[in-house]
Formats: C-alpha cells, sequence, structure tokens
C-alpha cells in the first residue's frame, strides 16, 4: 500500500453529492429525487434489495445513464460535465461484470491498466495473490467467483479515491469475502472512499459508518450505522404456554409451538404485567439486529415517520 489519500477536513468537497437526481424508465420504477452527500474518507453503504433502484442511481452517478432531472457531483466535479476527469480518480465494480472470453486474466487486468494510461503491474500482483486468482486461465475458463475476483483487481489496481462497488461480494466464498474487506480497510484506513451498494446487511452493519435506505428509487433514511439499530422497539422470546394477543405495539410475530418471538415497541412494564401469571419457561429480551430494523423501515408506512 503505497498511496495515502486526503481525509476530509473543513470546507472539503464531498466525494460523493447528488441533488434531485432523477432518472425514469417510463413505466418502470428508476430514482426520483434524490439527495445524499457522502464526504471524503468515508466507508458508506447503500442498502435496499434487489430493483430498489441501487444500480441506476450509481450508474447515473458515474455518467453511464443520462438524468431526466438533478445532478451528480464526485469530488466537486460534475458527472455530465467532467466525466473524463471524474473516471480518473474512481474505481468501479458492476453488479455483472463482463470481460472479453478468449482473453488471459492478466491479458485483461494489462488492458484495464492501460485504458487508465497506469502501470498497475505491482498492484494488480499484489490483489491477484490476496484473492487467489490465476492470472493464465483464460476468461472463459473462470467460475463465477473467479470472474468475480477478476472484477475487483480491475476496480482497485490503480489505487482509486473513490471505489463504488455494487453487490461486491456476490459469488466470494466467506474466506474471500473476508479477504476483500481487509483489503478495502485498508484502502479507507489510507484515505479512499468507499461507496458499498450492497442488500446484505451484515457486511454493511460490519464495515460501514454511515449509510442510506432506498425503497422504490427514493432514499428513505441517511444514518450512522449505530443509530440506524438504535430504536426503542425490542425482540422478544418466550418460551411456555403464553397468549399476546392483548400486548399493542407488536410487530413481527412469530410463533411455533411453545416457542414465540416479536418485535415490541412498548413500555416493558407493560409487557411483564400480560406476561403475569402466564406459563413462561424462558424469557429473553433483546436488541433487533440491522436486518430486522431494515424491514420496518420497508413496512408500507413506516418510512414516512423518518
Amino acid at each position: 500500500m503505497n498511496a495515502v489519500f486526503a481525509k476530509t477536513g473543513d470546507g472539503a468537497v464531498d466525494a460523493i453529492k447528488l441533488s434531485g437526481l432523477t432518472k425514469s424508465y417510463g413505466k418502470a420504477r428508476g430514482i426520483k429525487g434524490l439527495g445524499l452527500c457522502v464526504a471524503q474518507g468515508e466507508f458508506f453503504g447503500f442498502i435496499g434489495p434487489n430493483g430498489a433502484g441501487k444500480s441506476t442511481t450509481i450508474r447515473t452517478l458515474l455518467g453511464l445513464l443520462k438524468p431526466d432531472a438533478g445532478t451528480a457531483e464526485i469530488f466537486g466535479k460534475d458527472v455530465r460535465t467532467r466525466r473524463e476527469d471524474i473516471l480518473e480518480e474512481v474505481g468501479y465494480l458492476p453488479s455483472e461484470a463482463l470481460f472479453y472470453p478468449g482473453m488471459r486474466v492478466r491479458e485483461v487486468i494489462a488492458f484495464s491498466a492501460k485504458l487508465r494510461g497506469k502501470d498497475c503491474a505491482q498492484e494488480a500482483e499484489k490483489l491477484c495473490a490476496r484473492l487467489g486468482l490465476d492470472t493464465a486461465k483464460k476468461v472463459r475458463e473462470l467460475s463465477f467467483g473467479n470472474r468475480r475476483k477478476l472484477g475487483i483487481v480491475c476496480a482497485l489496481q490503480h489505487m482509486p479515491r473513490l471505489c463504488i462497488l455494487d453487490e461486491p461480494t456476490s459469488g466470494l466464498d466467506p474466506l474471500m469475502q473476508r479477504e476483500f474487506f481487509e483489503i478495502l480497510k485498508e484502502r479507507n484506513a489510507a484515505g479512499a472512499t468507499v461507496f458499498l451498494s450492497s442488500h446484505i446487511l451484515s457486511e454493511v452493519q460490519q464495515y460501514c459508518s454511515r449509510a442510506a435506505v432506498i425503497r422504490e428509487g427514493s432514499i428513505i433514511v441517511c444514518e450512522r450505522v449505530k443509530a440506524l439499530a438504535k430504536t426503542s422497539a425490542k425482540r422478544v422470546h418466550i418460551r411456555g404456554k403464553v397468549d399476546v394477543s392483548g400486548l399493542l405495539d407488536v410487530r413481527d410475530l412469530r410463533q411455533e409451538g411453545r416457542e414465540v418471538s416479536f418485535l415490541y415497541g412498548g413500555e416493558i412494564g407493560a409487557l411483564l404485567a400480560a406476561l403475569c401469571g402466564q406459563e413462561i419457561e424462558d424469557l429473553a429480551v433483546a436488541e433487533p439486529d440491522l436486518e430486522e430494523i431494515f424491514m420496518h423501515y420497508y413496512q408500507e408506512g413506516a418510512y414516512a415517520e423518518h
């Protein structure tokens, strides 16, 4: 790791800035009125299920799609007028990366570096070694996971100031996922900005400091990950013969035999009073995980409160 990138200071421009960004596909859903700022040096998560608008946002941000309205800037440069300058500083991994099937891995990597006009051989060699990528094989011989590794090397070998990664761990086994995030953590510690688009909430919770949630083409919340995970609701697990039908503020009720689980947003005293005298063998009250909170934001009407 040779490059060190400047961290954001007072008055520094944002790594990413979207204002009123809109892209429609006729009757098909796109994105509408997106506003978002990502500071330089952040490890930022962009959360949403497939079809929520994550890839459309990224492609519009990079100038691969023309917006219908609004603006998109990277390091203070408008993507419509400064696209070539912007792309010199960005490493982009699409959700589906395609390569010439007859080329060997080392040829693809060298070709990618040549397009950028940079000698990336040393860094590419390090990345291939860490990811266990065989550079002698042809693309057509690669498994899906190894093609993913090739995309990662092409996206990161030129030491970009901004890494934009769309569902990057798809196809990687757990060990390679861990190594991949170690690489990203090292880049981020050196000052690079990481923009991670994912529907795998455990990744966002573990590695990102802030995150935005996108729903049906609109950003419904943008907060620090710890703040997203902080809620008055609790996950309640009960073993025994109980009836919780009289409780208010109960969501996501699951019951199987003598096991009952639900999210509870009311007063603990009211919960204990309702359970008093019932046949309880075990009771556990815990903080909900990010996935449960994410599903709360996706419930009809829940996001309107935020």
